[in-house]
C-alpha cells in the first residue's frame, strides 16, 4: 500500500503541473488580451490550440502506448512537456506563444492517458474511485495554490513568471518519476501479437461500450469548456472583478475541492459510479445557469456560485474517470485511454472555440451572449446522465501490477 500511495502522489504531482500549465492561461486572459491587443476569438484560439494539439498527439499515442513500458513513455512525454513549458516562458509575442502552447499540448495531452492507464494497472476497480479522487485533487491544489500563486507572481512581475515557475517545478517532478514510478510492462505479456494501427482503431471503434464512454467524454467537455475559458474575462468585463480578485475564485473553489475530491472518490467506491455521477452532474447545472447570467454582483455571492461550480464539476469527473477507465482491459487500456484523451482534448478545444465564436465584445468591453453559451452547456450536460447509465465496467479484476511481488514471479505467473 505504501508503494501504491507513492505512485499515486507522484501521478498527482504530474497532474498538478499539467493542470496548472493549462489553467494558468485562462485567468491571464484579460492581461494577455490587453498586452497582445487580441480579441476574445484570438484568445479562444490560444486556449483551444493546447487542447487541439493534445487531442492529435493523444490519437497518435494510441498506437504506441500499449507497446512499451509505461514508465519509459511517461519519462519521454514529461521531458517534452517541460520543454514546451520553457518555450511558453520565453515567448515574446502572440504567434510564438501560440506555437509554444501547441508544443505543450502535444505532450501534455499524453500525460492524462498515461496517468489513468497507470492507475488502472496498479489499483483494482474496488479502490479506483478513491485513487481517482486523490489524483484529481491535483486540480483542486492547482486551483487553490498553483493558479493564485501564478497570478500573484504575474501581477508583481509579468505573464512570463508563472511559466518560469512551472518549468522549475517540472524538473523536480521529473526526479520523482525516476524515483517512484516503477517499470510497468505486464500489459505487454497479455498481447500475443502486436496490433497494427488499423487493428487498434477497430478494437476501440468496434466496442460499443467504449464508444459510449468516448461519447460521454465529448458531452462532458462541451458542458464544461464552453464556460471555463471565458469565466475570467467575463468576471472582469461584466461582473466587476479586478484581475487580482480573480484569484479569489480559484482559491475558494480549489480549497473546497481539495476536501470534496477524495470524499467523492470514497462515495464512488461505496455507492456506485453511476449514482454519484448522476447526483453531481445534476447539481452542476445550477451554477452553470447562474454564472452565465451574472451582471454587476457582490463578490461574496459570486464566490458562492463559482465554488459550487468547481465542486460539482470536479464531483462529476471523479466517478466518470473511474467508470471510463474500467471499460478497457489491461492489454488495450493505454490505447483506449489515449483515444479517449484525444477526444477529450479535441472536444474541449472545439467547445472553447465555438464559445469564442458566439461571444462578442460590446460597449465598454463587456462580453455578450454568455447566457446562450450557458444554455448550450446545460443541454450537453443533461445528455450525459442517460448516456452514463448505458456504460458497463468490464475490468473488475485485480490490478495487473502487484507491487508486493517480484518481477520474475509476475512474468512466470503470466506465462
Amino acid at each position: 500500500m505504501k508503494k501504491e500511495k507513492l505512485i499515486l502522489w507522484t501521478l498527482a504531482a504530474i497532474n498538478f503541473t499539467h493542470i496548472v500549465d493549462f489553467m494558468i492561461l485562462m485567468p491571464l486572459g484579460p492581461q494577455l488580451m490587453r498586452i497582445f491587443e487580441i480579441t476574445p476569438r484570438e484568445f479562444g484560439l490560444l486556449v483551444s490550440s493546447y487542447t487541439l494539439s493534445a487531442g492529435v498527439s493523444s490519437f497518435l499515442g494510441a498506437f504506441v502506448l500499449d507497446k512499451y513500458d509505461r514508465r519509459t513513455i511517461l519519462l519521454w512525454v514529461f521531458v517534452g512537456f517541460l520543454l514546451g513549458t520553457i518555450a511558453c516562458a520565453l515567448s515574446p509575442n502572440y504567434p510564438i506563444l501560440l506555437l509554444s502552447r501547441i508544443i505543450s499540448g502535444v505532450f501534455g495531452g499524453l500525460t492524462s492517458a498515461l496517468i489513468m492507464a497507470i492507475i488502472g494497472d496498479v489499483v483494482p476497480d474496488s479502490r479506483r474511485g478513491k485513487a481517482m479522487g486523490l489524483v484529481m485533487a491535483a486540480f483542486s491544489v492547482a486551483s487553490v495554490v498553483g493558479v493564485p500563486f501564478g497570478l500573484f507572481i504575474a501581477s508583481i512581475s509579468n505573464w512570463h513568471a508563472p511559466f518560469i515557475f512551472l518549468s522549475g517545478l517540472s524538473i523536480v517532478i521529473l526526479i520523482l518519476i525516476f524515483r517512484y514510478i516503477p517499470s510497468i510492462t505486464d500489459h505487454l505479456y497479455n498481447q500475443q501479437v502486436k496490433p497494427t494501427p488499423i487493428q487498434v482503431i477497430r478494437r476501440v471503434t468496434g466496442n460499443s461500450n467504449q464508444m459510449r464512454a468516448i461519447s460521454l467524454t465529448i458531452m462532458m467537455m462541451f458542458g464544461q469548456f464552453m464556460i471555463i475559458p471565458f469565466l475570467s474575462p467575463y468576471m472582469v468585463a461584466n461582473v466587476g472583478f479586478s484581475e487580482i480578485q480573480l484569484t479569489y475564485i480559484y482559491m475558494a473553489g480549489g480549497l473546497f475541492t481539495i476536501f470534496t475530491s477524495p470524499w467523492v472518490g470514497k462515495l464512488t467506491d461505496n455507492h456506485g459510479k453511476i449514482k454519484v455521477f448522476t447526483v453531481f452532474m445534476t447539481l452542476n447545472i445550477i451554477p452553470i445557469g447562474l454564472i452565465t447570467h451574472l451582471g454587476q454582483t457582490p463578490i461574496p455571492f459570486v464566490l458562492m456560485i463559482s465554488t459550487l461550480f468547481f465542486v460539482t464539476s470536479n464531483g462529476r469527473m471523479v466517478p466518470a474517470a473511474a467508470l471510463i477507465t474500467g471499460t478497457a482491459k489491461p492489454e488495450n487500456r493505454g490505447s483506449f485511454l489515449s483515444f479517449n484523451s484525444a477526444v477529450q482534448q479535441l472536444a474541449a478545444g472545439i467547445a472553447s472555440f465555438v464559445a469564442g465564436l458566439i461571444l462578442v465584445e460590446g460597449n465598454g468591453g463587456v462580453l455578450l451572449n454568455f447566457n446562450i453559451v450557458g444554455y448550450m452547456a446545460i443541454f450537453f450536460s443533461l445528455l450525459c446522465i442517460p448516456l452514463a447509465r448505458r456504460i458497463k465496467v468490464v475490468d473488475i479484476d485485480a490490478p495487473i501490477l502487484d507491487l508486493n511481488e517480484s518481477k520474475e514471479l509476475k512474468i512466470e505467473k503470466i506465462v
